[in-house]
């Protein structure tokens, strides 16, 4: 690459335009990058959400979940599916390995579905889960005024928050709805021999409008249409109604036997801090750039300021931006850290100047390979910039040090000779300290799973900032340092420090068995460390947002739940570590889609000073006094909010499998009750749900024949009694209403169904004329994994080493819970996937150290010289152990990647010092033993600058406690710890082995002197 360098030394304005045009280029890339809090990953999951109205979660089991799990299995790739049935719905998720072609197993999926032929009324929708699929908004309205909010929404901001490039779907909760409501007369409609059924058929067939053909005018076709509306509410009172099984009974208007009369409703209930609102949730598609999506967001509501006022209760862009101001000022103190450190050595601010103006180019032009292959900047990418700053700067330090010290040792003036040849010099010690560090990343690609997916933009960042950095080192800095350096004092004679430093290699040479006793003892006791530290996949990062629920039995009603939300609000407000409730009753569950009445959840906002874990435990007992008294049988939960981010995998689970539900029920709470006894774990949770009371209505075939009376119609008769008959959307008055059907009293016993009267062709007969009727105890969902019916307890682990825990969890449930017979017990969760991630990780630093090997053998063209360098990683785990334990910080994938790291920067010192090593042995024909002294006088500053200006620029980020910078944090010790270590013991092992490697010809060259 010394080609560059004269290159630029020639065209330096040409360099010098092309530097301000990849500046300019740069700064437009960066400002161009979509902001996230996350890397865009799409997870290797598909869920098929089953909508079959009015089915039982047995039926949905059978009739349709069942099916298509079977034609399901046969899906290519597919490794785990999970389904659960829920009364009317059923989901169904199926989980690949990521490198799945999702199109592909999606069209599979489809094509599976198409194949089979499920019930009348059953629909199918496929859908997919990624990181930008969650909302990124909770914003609760509130009218201002006389104005009319759902009109003002549904006409005019939610057509313009649509216009958003970059919205997915704004959905908005707590609507209500105009309902046109006829209630019927039980007692006058039996008279009359009418049902609800009837009347809403002869309501039907009044409203029509069908082409009846074309007649012929003058040659012209003219279509002809007819008709018939009821076009208002008065229309429909006189609507006139007959029996079509009571020839006797005269005809009536619907008025005679019901009344009408206009009714808002609501399907679910929400509210800000006790205070009734509209709740609007906002989702954003997956490549769309959230911060700036969240801010047209609400530019579009303070349009609006004058007709309605808002508060948002969750809000993902405020979490990104804030991680993102953290990450670049821990960037800017890093680099100021650094410049600081490379001062302190050189001692010339020219020179600083010079050496550190790789860091804003080297990222900048990083920047634009990140826009063009369409990474967003997030936490990994910032992060990867902050641990690179320190980086960057290596090779610009090595070169100008170099530049500085000849000129300081020559009389002959500052020229493009002396430039030129000083930098090719070291060309190759950075080139291949350069591409080693680079190709350490290279097995992240080949790392599974979500972890290779996670840090790859971490990994690229760091490749293009390096690879950056080695272009300006070789042609910037050698034009700065052509014209700034006009001038310089002469060098004095050898410092302190570097007459030390020759004093311990001489003696370190002459004591080789002592320097490799005491390096394998400190080794040893480093590894000594690691039980001590814990084992968890990314550290838990505390959040101020707290999500919570009370689930009621599940046939409570959206009345009921909200009653009992009441007072659970009540609570809330009366604790001051609350900021804000969002309280949503009845709402959608974005996680499944599901609606559930007899649910109320609640997102809190928590003040800065609260301690989120305390907190949690606090307030489930609170939740928990509350709810006792009001409801027993209710179901609470409280834990931190997730906002989208990697699975920690610091959970464990218990599986249970039965075809005895009874027996599989009682083992779930035993082995729930024992969990919550352990002190590790938190927030458990049991997916097996209470059984609630059904009516089972058994037809006899035999009777029903008898009178004439079919399954359909009897299903319609006990329907009417039971729940209310929509009719449709009706527009009459000019206003478009959902209009319902039902009786003034409901039923309120099992005898009252056993009594009710069905119209036949031969007369009236009562059900339990034809049918019997028996009251149950039925599941209210039903949960599958592969096929098979299973419980699943699960818990976060509440402590650093999760494999330890997981493995007393599954010992301790074995022990303590005495099983019915014909349950079967799996236990898992993420440790099991921790393990295999440190596997592949593990392998992953092998196979960077070879390809370490094979660069530095292609670029010194021996063999023993690889294998002298790489023995400087002996001392990486010494100060890296040592720095985990100091900052608490247990093994994790972030501490994983920082060793990965460590073997390609630590690798670089070692290189240059062996680099020029040979230098003096093939060019000045030194001896082994005066080359190494030499080398190691002349190296020790620049090795030492490198090493501190790394360390300095990764303090601040392994100081920080701010969000959003755990998974950088670990990585950042682990740097430290074994870069520190590494430096100031590879001054001393790289000689020794140096000596081992060559002791042949070191002891020919004593014996000829």
């Amino acid at each position: 690459m010394n080609f560059l360098t004269k290159f630029s030394l020639k065209n330096a304005t040409a360099v010098f335009i092309i530097s301000f045009l990849l500046i300019v280029l740069g700064l437009y890339s960066f400002s161009r990058l979509k902001i996230d809090l996350l890397p865009n990953i799409e997870f290797p999951q598909l869920s098929v959400q089953v909508v079959y109205p009015g089915a039982s979660p047995e039926d949905v089991d059978d009739l349709v979940i069942t099916p298509i799990e079977g034609q399901l299995k046969g899906i290519e790739g597919a490794t785990e599916i999970q389904s659960v049935s829920y009364e009317t719905i059923g989901i169904i998720n199926l989980q690949f390995p990521f490198d799945t072609d999702l199109d592909r197993a999606e069209q599979q999926t489809e094509t599976a579905i198409r194949g089979l032929e499920l019930p009348e009324g059953a629909e199918t929708e496929i859908s997919r889960l990624s990181f930008g699929s969650f909302p990124i908004f909770n914003i609760s309205l509130f009218a201002k005024g006389q104005d009319n909010i759902e009109e003002l929404l549904n006409k005019e901001v939610i057509p313009e928050l649509n216009k958003i490039p970059g919205i997915n779907s704004v959905s908005v909760g707590g609507l209500k709805e105009e309902n046109l409501q006829i209630t019927v007369n039980n007692e006058k409609a039996t008279a009359a021999g009418l049902s609800l059924s009837q009347i809403k058929q002869q309501i039907d067939q009044k409203i029509l409008s069908f082409p009846a053909g074309t007649v012929n005018d003058n040659d012209i076709n003219i279509p002809v249409r007819v008709e018939e509306k009821l076009e208002s509410i008065e229309k429909l009172k006189s609507l006139k109604l007959t029996s079509s099984f009571n020839s006797q009974a005269p005809p009536v208007e619907l008025k005679d036997i019901a009344t009408i009369e206009e009714v808002s409703k609501q399907s679910e209930i929400t509210r800000y801090n006790q205070e009734n609102a509209l709740s609007m949730a906002v989702t954003k598609k997956q490549d769309a750039n959230t911060v700036e999506v969240a801010n047209r967001v609400i530019n579009v509501l303070k349009s609006y300021d004058d007709r309605l006022d808002y508060a948002v209760g969750f809000d993902s862009a405020a979490g990104i931006e804030k991680s993102v101001e953290t990450l670049v000022k821990e960037g800017l103190l890093g680099a100021l850290f650094a410049s600081i450190a490379v001062l302190i050595f050189l001692r010339n601010f020219r020179a600083t100047i010079i050496a550190i103006i790789s860091i804003p180019l080297s990222l900048l032009i990083a920047a634009i390979f990140l826009a063009q292959l369409d990474i967003s900047l997030n936490i990994m990418t910032l992060g990867g910039m902050a641990v690179a700053v320190g980086r960057v700067v290596d090779d610009s330090i090595v070169v100008i040090e170099n530049i500085f010290r000849r000129l300081r040792k020559t009389n002959d003036p500052m020229s493009n000779e002396l430039v030129i040849s000083s930098t090719k010099e070291i060309l190759r010690a950075i080139t291949a300290s350069t591409l080693t560090t680079i190709v350490v990343f290279l097995p992240i690609g080949f790392v599974s799973g979500i972890t290779g997916e996670f840090f790859l933009p971490f990994a690229l960042t760091v490749i293009f900032s390096l690879a950056a950095s080695l272009v300006v080192a070789v042609t910037i800095v050698p034009i700065l340092a052509r014209f700034a350096f006009k001038k310089v004092k002469q060098e004095e004679k050898e410092g302190a420090m570097q007459r030390f430093y020759e004093r311990v290699i001489l003696w370190s040479l002459n004591r080789k068995v002592v320097i490799l006793v005491l390096s394998v003892i400190l080794l040893g006791g480093s590894f000594a460390l690691v039980p001590g530290l814990g084992f968890t996949f990314i550290p838990d990062e505390e959040t101020k947002l707290v999500q919570a629920s009370v689930e009621l039995p599940s046939s409570t009603s959206l009345e009921r739940t909200n009653e009992v939300s009441l007072e659970v609000e009540k609570l809330f407000a009366d604790i001051e570590d609350i900021k804000d409730v969002t309280t949503a009753v009845g709402s959608r569950d974005f996680a499944t889609g599901i609606k559930l009445e007899n649910r109320a959840g609640y997102i809190l906002t928590l003040n800065e000073n609260v301690d989120v874990s305390n907190f949690v435990k606090s307030l489930l007992q609170d939740m928990d006094n509350i709810v006792a008294d009001v409801s027993p049988d209710a179901t609470i939960s409280v834990s931190e909010l997730s906002t989208g981010g990697p699975p920690s995998n610091n959970n464990v689970s218990v599986d249970l499998f039965a075809s005895d539900l009874e027996a599989l029920s009682k083992a779930a709470s035993d082995v729930e009750a024992y969990m919550n006894t352990v002190d590790s774990l938190k927030y458990v949770s049991n997916n097996f749900t209470e059984k609630q009371k059904q009516v089972v209505v058994q037809i006899d075939s035999d009777k029903a024949d008898d009178f004439g009376v079919s399954g359909f119609q009897l299903l319609a008769t006990i329907s009417d009694q039971t729940k209310p008959v929509s009719v449709g959307k009706l527009t009459l008055d000019d206003i478009n209403r959902s209009v319902q059907l039902s009786y003034d009293e409901a039923l309120t016993s099992i005898d009252e169904i056993r009594t009710l009267t069905i119209f036949t062709a031969n007369g009236p007969v009562e059900v339990q004329d034809i049918a019997t009727i028996e009251e149950i105890d039925s599941v209210t969902t039903i949960q599958k994994l592969d096929g098979k019916v299973f419980a699943r307890i699960q818990a976060q682990i509440d402590a650093d080493n999760i494999q330890k825990v997981s493995a007393e969890v599954k010992e301790g449930v074995i022990a303590n819970v005495d099983l019915p017979d014909g349950v079967s017990l799996e236990s898992g969760g993420g440790s099991d996937d921790t393990v295999e991630i440190f596997q592949q990780l593990g392998l992953a630093i092998a196979s960077a150290i070879g390809l370490v090997y094979l660069t530095m053998l292609i670029t010194f063209g021996q063999a023993r010289i690889p294998f002298i360098i790489l023995s400087s990683l002996i001392f990486v785990p010494i100060g890296a152990l040592i720095g985990l334990v100091i900052a608490r910080e247990p093994l994790s994938v972030s501490v994983m990647i920082g060793f990965l790291m460590l073997i390609g920067i630590v690798t670089t010192n070692a290189i240059v010092l062996v680099d020029r090593i040979n230098q003096n042995r093939n060019d000045k024909g030194m001896l082994i033993r005066e080359s190494l002294v030499e080398a190691g006088k002349t190296r020790l500053r620049p090795i030492l600058m490198t090493a501190f200006a790394t360390i300095a620029a990764l303090i601040p980020l392994a100081l920080t406690t701010s969000s959003g910078t755990l998974i950088s944090k670990g990585l950042a010790v682990t740097v430290i710890g074994g870069l520190t270590s590494s430096t100031l013991l590879t001054l001393v092992i790289i000689p020794v082995m140096y000596e081992i490697f060559y002791s042949r010809q070191v002891k020919r060259e004593k014996q000829a002197n």
